[in-house]
């Protein structure tokens, strides 16, 4: 099947096939056409240009985007959509006054979404998780990576990641899977920390890789929770099982996770909240990716990642939702963009430069996904009528997505 998409206001995000990320300067370029037509042939881009300059040729589909922006679907390369239940009293909780911490050490937080998902079937954990996916879809995200860790057991691991198998096998979206099986300690295991390390190493990911459930391994490497020597004992252990870390750091303090992350060539390193001058130069020159979660600080009113900072010194910068039951129950790429404006004082093309090529790299899909590229995946998003891109950002609260483009074909 072709499809042109005509008379498009500007045109977003156009590439050369070597661009996999930007950094530094570069990411506040956001290269574009205006007047501008897109081809798609089945589920890739096969040109685009100027107006002026569009072939005629036959195609099936005609999409006149008079008045509209067109640029790459989203690429929200950190979520945990995959849960049972929800968190509203721990929400209230935080609004009477209790820290995120103090949560979770009354069994809260990540222990009580273990406990929900551990008595729900595999077949409603299904359910309620494609509810999440469509909602997201619809809100322009057309590349997600979605964690397991609400399980900390093998069976409630194992059931998390067939979930996300089957996610992917029945949607459009592409979808990577992440084995986060270091994501908290089960009560039972509460007084025996190594005996659930041993769980994870020798039990969980076996299986795992028996079945090829994950692409990625995570651990939540925080005080707290997983300290650097543990995170580096499980990510070794998952490079064992060709799975490529990404590790949860900094979030609340920098205690040399980065700095491990970097030395095993971690993917990405997501949260950032807290950076030092030593956690910014350890990942200068590297092929990790700084992935910020504005969303989650939003939420939890913590500080935000110091974006300015980290891109003035020249690293790349990725944005993502983090979509998750108890910190950031939303996975709308939208907000996140413009909270990366309004927040972390983003300028609005290093936040779509952030939220599309950038979020495609730490997925490990840059080469198909996250810019306008011949050859490249034809997940897209058609605004509405629209003064300027700046819009996207600026009118935050407003559905600005007209059409969902993915494989090369309208979602409804």
């Amino acid at each position: 099947m072709t499809t042109l998409i005509t008379n498009i206001k500007e045109l977003l995000q156009i590439r050369n096939e070597n661009s996999t990320k930007v950094s530094g300067a570069e990411m506040a370029i956001l290269p574009s056409i205006k007047n501008a037509f897109l081809l798609i042939e089945n589920d890739l881009i096969t040109d685009f240009g100027s107006m002026e300059k569009m072939p005629i040729r036959e195609v099936d589909q005609i999409i006149d985007a008079t008045g509209k922006i067109v640029l790459p679907s989203w690429c929200d390369s950190h979520t945990h959509i995959v849960y049972a239940g929800n968190r509203e009293q721990e929400f209230v909780d935080r609004i009477n006054g209790l820290t995120y911490e103090e949560i979770a050490n009354r069994g809260g937080g990540i222990l009580n979404s273990a406990q929900k998902l551990n008595e729900t079937s595999e077949d409603e954990l299904y359910s309620q998780s494609e509810q999440r996916l469509k909602e997201v879809i619809k809100l322009g995200t057309g590349a997600v990576e979605i964690k397991s860790g609400y399980g900390l057991t093998v069976e409630g691991e194992l059931k998390m990641l067939r979930v996300i198998k089957k996610l992917a096998q029945n949607y459009p979206i592409t979808i990577k899977a992440t084995f986060l099986g270091a994501h908290a300690y089960p009560s039972l295991y509460k007084d025996n920390k190594e005996g659930y390390l041993d769980l994870i190493i020798n039990k969980m990911l076996p299986e795992i890789a028996k079945e090829k459930l994950a692409d990625f391994i995570d651990v939540f490497c925080e005080t707290g929770y997983f300290s650097v020597a543990q995170t580096k004992k499980i990510i070794e252990a998952g490079l064992r099982y060709g799975l490529i870390p990404k590790i949860h750091v900094n979030q609340f303090n920098s205690i040399g996770g980065i700095q491990m992350g970097v030395k095993h060539k971690a993917l990405s390193v997501d949260h950032l909240e807290i950076m030092n001058p030593e956690d910014v130069e350890a990942l200068l020159h590297t092929e990790t990716m700084p992935v910020a979660l504005p969303s989650c600080s939003y939420f939890l009113s913590i500080p935000y990642t110091p974006a300015r900072k980290m891109i003035a010194a020249g690293l790349p910068l990725a944005l993502a939702t983090d979509y998750n039951p108890g910190s950031t129950p939303s996975g709308n790429m939208n907000f996140v963009v413009a909270t990366a404006c309004i927040k972390m004082k983003m300028t609005p093309e290093e936040a779509i430069n952030a939220a599309t090529l950038n979020g495609a790299y730490a997925m490990g899909i840059s080469t198909t996904h996250g810019s306008i590229t011949i050859g490249k995946k034809a997940n897209l998003i058609i605004t509405k009528t629209l003064h300027s891109f700046y819009q996207l950002p600026y009118a935050f609260g407003s559905n600005l997505i007209d059409t969902v483009i993915l494989d090369g074909k309208v979602y409804a």
